[in-house]
């Protein structure tokens, strides 16, 4: 699904990110459900997450923008594609860039960082995360390729 013909399309039923948001998986355009993890330099609910949310959907993090360390790498990129995860947005960093080019899932982040996050247990899931001038609510549905990233409340395409 192209971002720019669901604007063409359903302009009054989306909300657009606007936070400058990198493509790093194998897979550049991607669209599920939201489901939502806020953390802070520690990635172990993510993880966590990765490993029970329901296939299909879309992973949504808030690092609250930190470049101290990343939130992802390889290893949690290959859980979420074994998974069949469609997709990871993050408000933070990912490292281990040219193997998550090779998996096959979907993976935005503000930047990357090559150290890794701390393992404290800390954060929250299933809460509405607000960056990018939207708000990210669990169970509304995100669409994502080159072009930009967009929320609607329930799935537009056909």
């Amino acid at each position: 699904m192209k971002t720019a013909d669901l604007c063409d399309d359903y302009a009054e039923q989306l909300k657009l990110c606007k936070m400058d948001l990198s493509s790093y998986g194998g897979n550049k355009e991607f669209h599920g459900y939201i489901q939502t993890v806020e953390v802070f330099e520690d990635n172990s609910l993510v993880k966590e997450s990765l490993q029970t949310i329901e296939p299909g959907t879309v992973l949504v993090v808030d690092g609250a923008g930190s470049r101290n360390c990343a939130l992802l790498g390889d290893l949690l990129a290959s859980i979420a594609a074994d998974r069949q995860i469609n997709g990871i947005i993050i408000n933070g960093c990912v490292r281990d860039t040219s193997e998550l080019a090779a998996i096959p899932v979907g993976v935005k982040a503000i930047g990357t960082c090559p150290f890794k996050s701390k393992k404290r247990g800390e954060g929250k899931r299933n809460i509405t995360l607000s960056f990018g001038e939207v708000d990210w609510i669990p169970g509304q549905y995100v669409y994502a390729d080159d072009d930009g990233i967009l929320i609607a409340e329930k799935p537009v395409h056909k």
